[in-house]
């Protein structure tokens, strides 16, 4: 487990707390952090230009939820004309965004043309409330193109002053005056501003007048100005299944867009009207044509009609037909009761012709001649009478006779009356079958007739339709000219909202605060991130396995080596460290002299500084201790303690014997020696691999109780780990905020080959910052009474963002 130790920092478990406190720490950080952010938003919320949102709400004529632009085709919707060119809410929708109706009101409101007041700080637009305004009397031929700016100064009650796009002087004039400007011959006009009206207006004096000394005047392209509101307009329908659409925009100058939506619909509506009465117009002249050719094509066919029956000398065939089915069936009867009759009349003359004398002839018979019946009946009377008469006479008896002769008579009178009454009926029969013959030959002729009328009656009836059907459609249409609806009925008026919906305060002040914690958050994540260093106990705990002894917290009173007196942060560490060091020593005999070699990666790590006050830690306990300077390279102890210039290295060169020479007694210290390095050898490796080192060891743990060495960094010489064997414990002094933490590997290898015996560490110059909660980085120092605590002598502005 111990194998991969320095390792161990990238598989243990994140410390939650340890992670919150790192951030924590600098609480002071995220506080005015988070104050500039929302003093930067109210700035910002103060000077931004405010963005209100403009609705207005219609209902459109939609043809599939009701009503439409077609509806003036109506006249002809009988026929199934025109059914692809219904409208619906998409169609009127494109048309409403369309570029034409906004350019038309983009020119009818002169949007093209914004009058700036220029604030101290911000500007703002003079919507309604210019004290002037632009008129073009005459424009160049590019007007509606360019981009121009005009400044008025010294606006006065009379007069103003007119500069171009290059703030040149055009020259001072009065109101009306036509001027020559590079656009084309301008007028401009006085106007009274009104402001808008608003709560702090109405608080104010009413009679106060807003005035404005300089305006600018920018004119911007047509195109520009139309791409700004299509691209800007939403129309949205507030229902799938409902033609009601709502309309809005976003501006700073909320009467603008008031007055752009409300004059984009009455626009709209026009244009709606206008192609209604167009098509209702043209509609009514297609018809009125028609109906002059169709009336004229009605009379010739109704002429027609005329002289068709004059020429077959008709009225109504129909009617005619009937009579003359009539009068056929009539002709026929009668022919049929007149040759009935005839026959009657010839077999009575056969029969009076074959008849015996004195035989009584049929009687009442004959139906059409009462007189032959008369006679007829007078013979048989005579016979009749003859006949019982000669029952009781004879032939000749004068009254038969007589009757005789009456009989004869009379015989002969029935005779010729049947005669004439057979021809009378053979002249009727034949009369009667003349008749029936021309009428038959006509009946004949009648379906020729009614085929021949039917053509000219279906022109007619045709023709009649039409005219009838183009009548009554003018009439329609004429209505629908005289009431034409308009497109779009509006439900609410533009109307802006009360607070603006750009910049959004709440959340202008909710992403400034969010910010405002971010930025430190991540400036300190980013510090930890890409900062390397050596911070604190745990970093090196996490990272290698050798026992810690403790840290020495930086010190702000520049105090260089602890006595007697010291109650700082620094000398209460030194003082536990020392109690640390005789935990490390328990393995070393009682009254055998305990060697202490103090070592560093890299030199200024404080190994010297931490040497020489463990060195006089040690020497306040009451024990004799000796200060060796063994950096023989670069020796410091003198930067710490008064001492002479010859040291160890001079021993070493000579031949000498006694170190005892070169040892001094340091000042304030009953107990402290100290051996310094002495002259910078040109062989300091070679002289530490001398016998005279070992000889020098034992002749001084005789004289001391406790050997304090300061030796070489080890990652630069092997100086140190060449007298490592004639130490009974080594320090190991790490820098805090100066260390890479990859550099630990170093220490930790020499402590697993074991090539520094007995080996602890110690992390220098700590920062004991006081976090969240009273917790921080290092450990604080500085249990004592009145002036014994060390003061912080960071600067303020150190103090307020709380690091070293």
């Amino acid at each position: 487990m111990e194998n991969n130790r320095f390792e161990n920092s990238e598989n243990s478990n994140i410390n939650i707390r340890e992670e919150i406190e790192k951030y924590l720490i600098h609480w002071r950080w995220f506080i005015i952090s988070v104050i500039i952010t929302l003093a930067i938003a109210f700035i910002y919320l103060r000077y931004s230009e405010k963005i209100y949102k403009i609705n207005t709400t219609i209902i459109v004529k939609d043809e599939k939820r009701g009503g439409g632009i077609a509806s003036e085709m109506a006249a002809f919707s009988d026929l199934g004309l025109f059914s692809g060119g219904k409208s619906n809410i998409e169609n009127e929708i494109q048309i409403l965004k369309s570029r034409n109706l906004a350019e038309k009101t983009v020119r009818r409101l002169q949007l093209n043309i914004a009058y700036i007041n220029e604030g101290r700080v911000v500007k703002s637009e003079l919507y309604n409330n210019s004290p002037i305004s632009f008129n073009f009397i005459e424009r160049v031929f590019d007007f509606d193109n360019i981009s121009y700016s005009f400044f008025v100064k010294d606006i006065l009650p009379e007069s103003f002053t007119l500069l171009d796009e290059n703030k040149n002087n055009i020259g001072t004039f009065n109101y009306e005056d036509i001027i020559e400007t590079p656009l084309g011959k301008l007028v401009v006009t006085k106007n009274d501003p009104k402001p808008q009206p608003t709560l702090k207006n109405l608080e104010e004096d009413t009679e106060k007048e807003e005035t404005f000394k300089d305006i600018t005047v920018i004119i911007s392209p047509i195109a520009k100005t139309v791409d700004t509101y299509t691209n800007n307009i939403q129309i949205i329908p507030t229902d799938k299944l409902s033609s009601v659409l709502e309309l809005s925009l976003l501006d700073a100058t909320p009467s603008k867009a008031i007055d752009y939506l409300n004059n984009l619909i009455t626009l709209y509506n026009d244009s709606g009207v206008a192609d209604k009465r167009f098509v209702s117009e043209k509609t009514s002249d297609f018809i009125d044509s028609r109906l002059q050719l169709i009336t004229e094509e009605l009379g010739d066919v109704e002429k027609t009609v005329e002289n068709y029956k004059e020429k077959n000398k008709i009225t109504d065939i129909p009617t005619e037909l009937g009579i003359y089915l009539q009068n056929a069936n009539v002709y026929e009867k009668q022919i049929i009761e007149n040759e009935t009759e005839l026959k009657v009349v010839s077999s009575l003359i056969d029969f009076l012709k074959n008849s015996k004398p004195n035989e009584i002839l049929p009687g009442n018979i004959i139906s059409s001649d009462p007189g032959s019946n008369s006679l007829i009946t007078q013979y048989n009377t005579l016979v009749l009478e003859r006949n019982k008469l000669s029952t009781s006479t004879t032939g000749l008896n004068p009254a038969v006779i007589r009757l005789d002769d009456q009989i004869s008579s009379m015989k002969l009178s029935v005779q010729e009356s049947l005669i004439r009454l057979e021809k009378s009926l053979s002249i009727t029969n034949k009369e009667l079958e003349s008749k029936e013959k021309d009428l038959r030959s006509k009946l004949a002729q009648v379906p020729r007739q009614e085929r021949e009328f039917r053509i000219i009656d279906r022109q007619q009836k045709v023709k009649e339709a039409i005219y009838l059907y183009l009548f009554q459609k003018r009439e329609e249409t004429a209505i629908a000219l005289a009431a034409t609806e308009q497109n779009a009925k509006v439900i609410d008026y533009a109307k802006s909202t009360d607070n603006p919906v750009s910049p959004k305060k709440a959340i202008i002040l909710l992403a400034a605060l969010i910010i405002g914690g971010l930025i430190p958050f991540a400036i300190i994540y980013l510090r930890n991130l890409l900062d390397t260093k050596i911070k604190n106990r745990a970093d090196i705990e996490d990272n290698i396995s050798i026992p810690f002894l403790g840290d020495i917290p930086h010190s702000f009173d520049n105090e260089q080596i602890i006595d007697v007196t010291s109650r700082s942060s620094t000398a209460e560490a030194l003082r536990i460290i020392r109690t640390n060091i005789e935990f490390m020593l328990n393995s070393v005999p009682e009254g055998k002299a305990k060697t202490i070699f103090l070592t560093s990666t890299f030199p200024k790590e404080g190994k010297t500084f931490t040497s020489v006050n463990i060195a006089a830690t040690i020497a306040l306990s009451g024990k004799k201790i000796l200060l060796i300077g063994m950096d023989l390279r670069n020796p410091r102890l003198d930067d710490y303690l008064d001492l002479p210039h010859k040291g160890l290295s001079d021993f070493l060169l000579r031949k000498e014997s006694d170190i005892n020479g070169y040892i001094t007694k340091v000042s304030g210290y009953d107990n402290l020696y100290a051996l310094p390095a002495g002259t910078i050898p040109p062989n300091p490796a070679e002289l530490l691999m001398g016998d005279k080192i070992n000889m020098l060891f034992k002749e001084l743990k005789q004289q001391f109780d406790y050997i304090v060495v300061d030796t070489a960094p080890v990652s630069l010489v092997t100086d140190t780990l060449l007298i490592a064997k004639y130490a009974d414990t080594f320090i190991y002094v790490a820098r805090a905020n100066f260390l890479d933490k990859r550099m630990l590997k170093l220490p930790s290898d020499l402590h697993k080959e074991n090539k520094l015996p007995n080996m602890s560490i110690i992390l220098n110059d700590t920062t004991t910052i006081k976090g969240y909660g009273g917790y921080g980085y290092g450990y604080g120092y500085g249990y004592g009474y009145g002036n014994d605590i060390e003061l912080d002598k960071r600067p303020w502005w150190k103090k307020l963002l709380n690091i070293q």
